[in-house]
């Protein structure tokens, strides 16, 4: 399994050049491994940061690398939650929001040996996007973290002629490519295709003979390059288009012109030794190879942006993706789980005062999110706001949203508290089960969570921690994999004739102290019946079938 120094980061717009720079770095005064966060067991920092988190690291360029014309561009994947950054002592740059990258150019300020200061802030500022972080975790709040959180790396780019950008617009007989660049000729390359195209302002359409969809069972990736006179880059497409169209009396989701079912899981991102990171990148393909081995289709990415590497193994093994966007401002349990759990689901999202500073903040990530995830084939929806959290002018903001792409779908308000905008209702249903119908026939019906059963597998489990889930039953694999064989034969397959779309089941493995996952927080150890959960995907698609007509 490959390490995170030797993962190329942005996997859509690959260059030769690519400097990793993970090792030798120090944090406050106590030598820390990166990518992982401080409070992460594989990042071996000890004790604990603080909310001034200074890190420092000495690396050289090598001579070969920084060429004449060229510019030096630092990448930082994310840090959390604001930073500073320097270069030998010359101020390079600032950054707000810990889960998009940014860039700097410290072409003016580099030498052979270069001495890099990044200074951190974290006090858990809830104006930022901060997702299931808590500085006291417990039940469905988790470990939080600070600091700089996935690769950092250089690169070196041309001055002129560079290529900036690429976004892929795909339909089912090509895709139209818009390149950024201030390049005079751009020339795209699809060599199994045998094609080479002329991109005159940046901007091609690729033509397709016999096209191949991608869907997650083929999931079809076509290569191509981009070359300028000053360099030549890699990146891939694939052909696919969702929609949400009437059909069969209800609305519903259209992956290549063809309804499908959402048979998904509920996706935290959070892993044992580097709590936001797995150990490797090849951790994402072993928790998706999991979830397509159970008959899951797609992951709901839940109130967590991921490195590109998690995207790109979802565009590699066909998974598809409903990312949820990252929550900020305060939670309150009252107003924003028990009330609206025990049914009291409506209230307006406009009369909340929200400041200037978090709405900035947010809406900043959402579109950064956006921009950074348009040409992954795996994205096929977003999720704006997830239970009242943080919740505010959700018709405005989804609107907006769909503006900026409207090639996916999108859910404004998950579980309750919905307005009128987005394209889908979304409703959660935990501790009963019950045959769902539409009260939004403009809209198509998805259950977004439900499920979340607890089975503690001893051995594999927080002893630190006291564990939370819903419905416990006998610690047994049958009683757990019965019980939710019983939820779908009850609730879910008979509400498919109704329009339901899909199902988020809680969810991939235990988290922390949460026992509710198909797998033990380890991923050691699978809790449920890989045959029966199989025989219930098939179920699920057979329905489906035959209830839009599509055999």
């Amino acid at each position: 399994m490959s390490s995170w120094s030797d993962e190329y980061p942005r996997p859509l717009l690959r260059r030769k050049s690519f400097l990793p720079i993970q090792s030798g770095w120090t944090l406050n005064g106590a030598p820390i491994s990166l990518p992982f966060p401080p409070e992460a067991e594989l990042s071996g920092f000890p004790g604990v940061p603080g909310e001034r988190l200074e890190y420092r690291v000495s690396f050289p360029i090598p001579r070969d690398f920084r060429r004449p014309g060229e510019r030096l561009v630092l990448h930082f994947g994310a840090v959390d939650q604001w930073c500073e950054v320097s270069l030998n002592g010359h101020p390079a740059a600032r950054h707000e929001g810990g889960y998009l990258p940014f860039e700097v150019d410290i072409t003016d300020f580099a030498a052979d040996e270069n001495l890099l200061l990044v200074t951190a802030f974290d006090n858990f500022d809830t104006d930022y996007p901060y997702g299931k972080q808590s500085p006291r975790p417990h039940g469905m709040w988790y470990t939080g973290i600070s600091g700089i959180w996935q690769p950092v790396w250089l690169e070196s780019v041309p001055e002129r002629g560079a290529v900036r950008g690429i976004r892929v617009l795909p339909d089912l007989h090509g895709a139209d490519l818009e390149i950024d660049t201030d390049a005079e000729s751009v020339t795209v390359t699809v060599p199994e295709l045998g094609l080479s195209l002329p991109a005159p302002g940046g901007k091609v359409r690729v033509e397709v003979p016999s096209p191949v969809l991608w869907t997650p069972e083929e999931p079809r990736l076509y290569g191509f390059t981009v070359a300028t006179p000053a360099e030549t880059v890699e990146s891939y497409f694939a052909l696919r288009t969702v929609t949400v169209e009437e059909l069969c009396g209800h609305r519903r989701i259209l992956l290549n012109s063809k309804p499908i079912f959402l048979h998904a899981v509920l996706d935290q991102g959070y892993y044992p030794g580097g709590i936001f990171l797995p150990e490797a990148p090849g951790g994402y393909e072993e928790d998706i190879l999991r979830m397509k081995a159970l008959g899951f289709n797609a992951l709901r990415k839940h109130i967590k942006l991921e490195p590109e590497a998690f995207y790109s193994a979802c565009d590699r093994l066909g998974m598809l993706v409903l990312q949820d966007m990252v929550n900020s401002g305060e939670y309150d349990f009252l107003r924003d789980t028990l009330l609206p759990t025990i049914g009291l689901r409506r209230r307006s999202d406009t009369r909340r005062p929200v400041s200037k500073r978090r709405r900035t903040l947010f809406e900043d990530t959402v579109s950064g999110a956006q921009r950074r995830l348009f040409s992954h084939p795996c994205v096929v929806g977003y999720t704006i706001f997830n239970e009242g959290w943080g919740q505010y002018e959700s018709d405005r903001i989804v609107t907006q949203c769909a503006l900026r792409d409207p090639s996916r779908f999108y859910i404004a308000a998950s579980g309750w508290f919905a307005q009128s905008g987005g394209d889908g209702e979304s409703r959660h249903i935990y501790f009963r089960t019950t045959q769902l119908r539409s009260s939004r026939p403009e809209k198509f019906l998805f259950l977004s969570e439900c499920g979340g059963f607890s089975r503690r597998v001893e051995g594999h489990v927080r002893e630190d921690r006291k564990n939370y889930g819903y419905g416990a039953r006998k610690n047994s694999q049958k009683a757990l994999t019965d019980k939710i064989l019983s939820m779908y034969g009850k609730m879910v397959l008979p509400s498919i004739k109704n329009g339901l779309c899909g199902c988020v089941y809680t969810q991939l493995s235990d988290v922390e102290g949460e026992t509710n996952g198909l797998y033990t927080f380890d991923r050691e150890v699978l809790k449920v019946d890989p045959d029966k959960m199989l025989e219930l995907s098939q179920a699920l698609s057979q329905e489906h079938l035959r209830q839009t007509n599509s055999f």
